[in-house]
């Protein structure tokens, strides 16, 4: 009962200061300030107000926020674990389908060998070639060369 007298004195405060606005000619911000105060008496007419108070002195409704609080935080946890293994389940799908054929046929390693790098091609999969000593300048990006020569790029 009080909320409800809240929301209706704030309304007519609200429409009383649009009033005055549009005595100073200025209507439009006038019709805005109408609508803003408007909004708290709807909420009083629908019921929503009264949902609220009865909610908020519910222990079954704030029961029920803490179990959709719990819920978020496991989406949102199994979905940081999802990027940090690398990748959604399309891609980890397609890597084992791609690794499947390779690992059932027959290849010329020995049996304690280690498997290739899935995607490696055979120019990849050949020493590389030596390379002369970087100048000084070339310094700065030899580390960067390094890590884009282990990704393929």
């Amino acid at each position: 009962m009080i909320a409800e007298t809240v929301c209706s004195a704030v309304a007519a405060a609200g429409l009383g200061i649009a009033v005055i606005t549009a005595y100073r000619k200025r209507y439009l911000t006038a019709t805005r300030i109408a609508a803003y105060a408007l909004v708290p008496l709807g909420l009083v007419m629908t019921g929503v107000v009264e949902w609220l108070a009865d909610t908020a002195f519910s222990p079954v409704a704030w029961a029920g926020f803490g179990v959709l609080g719990l819920s978020w935080l496991m989406f949102a946890t199994t979905r940081t674990v999802e990027r940090r293994r690398g990748g959604t389940r399309k891609e980890r799908k397609a890597a084992r389908e791609a690794a499947a054929p390779a690992a059932t046929s027959p290849a010329a390693t020995s049996p304690g060998a280690s498997a290739p790098a899935l995607g490696q091609s055979a120019r990849t999969q050949s020493p590389a070639p030596r390379q002369k000593p970087a100048a000084q300048g070339d310094d700065d990006f030899s580390d960067i060369e390094a890590i884009l020569k282990k990704h393929g790029i």
